[in-house]
């Protein structure tokens, strides 16, 4: 029976973490919630990192065409020089350097930011609310550049953006969609944006906590819920980022708003 609790709580962790990722409320504020107001405990390192994992896959599987299509084309005008591929060349330039601020600070302030978590329940309210504010401002916008008109400071600008989001509450799709339509770009230009932005910074995050997967004591112990939640965590990944480009096209990005400033009130009142 207690087995069975275990798989149970790591099936709806990661189906939780899941659904949570792709949208803009903040998965990792929300995983903190759930242990604090539920009681949920986490045991071992790996969890986070294999559950990201699943919700990589599933930005993988859905935009396979288009990491298909930029890397051939991108390859193509490398050889060529075809001016016909050099949109899809320039997006993946820019895709690399929007990458380098969230490395670079994740490396050299992660523990520190990953501190903040430690000082209570409080802040994840705050940053919710913020998330929620930058929503609200760009909820009725609707931007005109497409991929092939994006520039370097653009790239810069949503770089940082995804760079703020490491603070705890700050919902990454969130801040790059925010400042990503803010800067002028079409919804569907800056979802594809986002979240091709997103398959570095977790790879690169995977790379680096390799080895705290390999000493993770509990893998052993736990390699049954682990994979459970890691399966939960890739369905509920793909569906809710099928769901939120539903969203996106339909221009209704202020349910989120609501959605973190309800959130993030509540967290204030009862954390």
């Amino acid at each position: 029976m207690e087995d069975l609790m275990v798989i149970l709580k790591y099936l709806f962790l990661g189906l939780f973490q899941g659904f949570t990722e792709p949208i803009p409320v903040s998965s990792s504020g929300h995983i903190v919630m759930a242990q604090h107001f539920l009681g949920i405990e986490i045991e071992g390192l790996s969890f986070e990192l294999l559950v990201n994992a699943a919700s990589l896959i599933a930005v993988l599987i859905i935009y396979r065409k288009d990491l298909f299509r930029l890397t051939v084309n991108g390859l193509r005008y490398i050889k060529t020089r075809a001016p016909q591929y050099k949109d899809d060349f320039m997006f993946i330039v820019y895709l690399v350097i929007a990458t380098i601020p969230a490395g670079v600070i994740g490396v050299l302030f992660g523990d520190a930011i990953a501190s903040v978590f430690k000082e209570g329940i409080g802040i994840i309210g705050v940053t919710l609310i913020i998330t929620g504010i930058g929503l609200w401002l760009i909820r009725n916008l609707r931007g005109r550049k497409g991929d092939g008109q994006l520039k370097l400071v653009d790239a810069l600008i949503i770089g940082l953006a995804q760079a703020v989001a490491l603070i705890p509450g700050i919902s990454r799709s969130g801040a790059t969609i925010v400042a990503a339509m803010g800067l002028g770009m079409k919804q569907e230009t800056a979802l594809r944006f986002s979240f091709l932005l997103f398959i570095p910074v977790s790879f690169g995050g995977m790379l680096l906590s390799f080895s705290e997967i390999a000493a993770d004591p509990n893998l052993d112990t736990y390699f049954i819920p682990y994979t459970i939640a890691f399966i939960g965590s890739l369905v509920a990944s793909y569906f809710s980022l099928k769901w939120f480009m539903g969203i996106m096209a339909r221009g209704n990005l202020k349910i989120f708003a609501y959605y973190c400033f309800i959130v993030g009130t509540l967290v204030l009142l009862f954390g």
